[in-house]
């Protein structure tokens, strides 16, 4: 029984980062997931994959594995790269790319 502990990106559709100031400690699958043959539906027989722990802080979600003795990893957010641009930007005389219009 291992889990992962993460902080879940935002979502596409999303503008702001709601749900993402929180980590997450999920258990990875332990048995397969099959095709029910009559209905051709997804099942799978382990529960642990429906529990989904929120902890305000990574140390929270460390000490509760901690705790109760669960192997876990830790998956560090990836931070977006931000380019400082500005409208005047696009209007200065040493642009590198010649104005096209």
């Amino acid at each position: 029984m291992t889990a992962r502990i993460y902080r879940p990106a935002k979502t596409a559709m999303q503008s702001g980062k709601g749900n993402t100031q929180q980590w997450r400690l999920d258990f990875d699958p332990e048995m397969p997931r099959s095709i029910d043959p009559m209905m051709g539906y997804t099942s799978s027989g382990d529960m642990k994959q429906q529990v989904r722990m929120r902890f305000d802080t990574l140390e929270e979600a460390v000490a509760y594995a901690k705790r109760n003795k669960i192997a876990y990893r830790v998956i560090e957010p990836k931070q977006p790269k931000r380019r400082v641009i500005a409208y005047a930007d696009n209007f200065r005389y040493d642009r590198k790319q010649p104005w096209t219009h």
